[in-house]
């Protein structure tokens, strides 16, 4: 498709994203509070869960992420006293945001730190005579990690299971998770899982006893903020992170009809064997964790099941864009429609347990393939109208300080680049 083409296709959904204000927030403080927990890819910066919820969120009592990460707007709503809740497939992104949310005994947490510290610089931390040659769900362990790595990982893994308060050991938790990452041959500045070429790797040697204390000493110093702020609240509002997928149901158990104030959330821009790949991103930290079957996370993802047939969605400017794709790579058609018919489902599970009145935000990138421009946010906007929601507005934010390059290669043919995501779009929609 030449260039005018794909214009005259933007032109329709373009009109309505004129910003009213700015929501780039950039230079913003994105790691306050326990927001500072642990990196994660594609992570909604607590800035634009904020303002969505001083705009939209007035007198709610219930927040819902359907696809939480690590509890970005779950966060954000506590420190509003409202209670929320989330779900999400990945067991080390639940972990996270439970940590996250977790108010400890700060007397208990200060007693396990110094008790780790002590540990660190006793005769013990020198002996790794106890090493494993192996780790469930981790092929080729001196693969990822050099032997004096590995064994100093398993002396902080051998403590973290011996600690007896539950909230305390997710707090140490959270951090070996992050020394696990930075620790490994694993290029750190990518979120798929590429172990660094010989060169960097042969003077790559990791502190990893510095890492971890590092990473409980800034997570102390964030939950803090948080537990002040938490503790204005004579009743504490309440968090619960859930495991369920919403493209498949949202269980009447943890919810009723017509409960939910309003939805924040980032869903994926797309599947993620072609966008983010979240399994492999948490697949070393949730194996030395014991988490389950961190390797079948991206096939349970949105788009992971591919279907035949490529169907006919009420957003014309998706279908559109199926169809250039389509002349293309009718295979690549398939698994773009297959994203959207999850969305889809998602979206008309979720949408009867918003209250009338209520609202439901969705930040969103609209990615390319094969060169077209898929509309996403025209889509959700449908797929919420189909189910008696008002479309109030859709902002543009610009994307500051983006974790990937200005342009890539989607044809893998070297030489051929192409621009990548640089704007999302903030959907916001109403019930009535």
């Amino acid at each position: 498709m030449n260039g005018v083409r794909q214009i005259e296709l933007a032109l329709p959904f373009l009109g309505e994203m004129e910003p009213i204000d700015d929501w780039t927030f950039n230079g913003a403080p994105t790691r306050e509070l326990t927001h500072c927990y642990h990196d994660y890819p594609a992570r909604m910066i607590p800035q634009i869960a904020a303002k969505l919820l001083d705009t939209f969120g007035q007198g709610a009592q219930l927040l819902f992420d359907p696809y939480c990460g690590t509890g970005t707007s779950i966060v954000e709503a506590l420190i509003r006293n409202i209670n929320a809740a989330g779900t999400d497939l990945n067991p080390l992104a639940r972990l996270i945001a439970q940590a996250k949310t977790n108010l400890i005994n700060k007397r208990a947490l200060d007693t396990e730190l110094r008790s780790f510290y002590n540990h660190l610089t006793s005769p013990g931390s020198r002996n790794y005579k106890n090493a494993p040659s192996q780790i469930p769900g981790i092929t080729r362990l001196d693969f990822w990690f050099k032997p004096q790595v590995t064994a100093k990982l398993a002396y902080v893994d051998r403590y973290i299971k011996r600690i007896k308060n539950q909230k305390v050991k997710l707090f140490f938790q959270v951090a070996f998770s992050e020394t696990v990452r930075e620790s490994s041959n694993t290029r750190n500045e990518e979120f798929k899982l590429y172990r660094y070429e010989p060169k960097r790797l042969e003077q790559f040697n990791p502190d990893v006893f510095a890492i971890m204390c590092h990473k409980l000493e800034r997570n102390r110093k964030g939950f803090e903020h948080f537990q002040t702020l938490m503790n204005q609240f004579a009743t504490k509002p309440q968090a619960k992170i859930h495991r369920f997928n919403t493209v498949q149901q949202m269980p009447s158990t943890s919810f009723k009809p017509s409960s939910i104030d309003i939805v924040i959330t980032s869903p994926p821009y797309g599947d993620s064997h072609t966008t983010v790949a979240y399994g492999q991103y948490s697949r070393l930290s949730s194996a030395w964790l014991g988490l389950e079957e961190p390797h079948k996370i991206d096939s349970a993802l949105m788009g992971g099941k591919i279907y035949k047939e490529i169907p006919s969605f009420l957003s014309l400017a998706l279908n559109d864009a199926l169809t250039n794709i389509a002349q293309q790579s009718r295979k690549r058609s398939l698994e773009v429609a297959s994203f959207y018919v999850d969305l889809q489902r998602s979206i008309t599970n979720i949408a009867p347990f918003i209250r009338s009145g209520g609202h439901a935000c969705y930040v969103i990138g609209n990615r390319k393939v094969k060169g077209i421009i898929l509309p996403t946010h025209d889509a959700i906007k449908c797929f919420f109208e189909e189910h008696g929601f008002e479309h109030i507005h859709t902002y543009s934010r610009s994307i500051p300080n983006k974790r990937m390059p200005l342009k890539n290669s989607p044809t893998n043919v070297m030489g051929v680049l192409d621009a990548t995501m640089t704007r999302e779009y903030i959907v916001v929609m109403q019930r009535w």
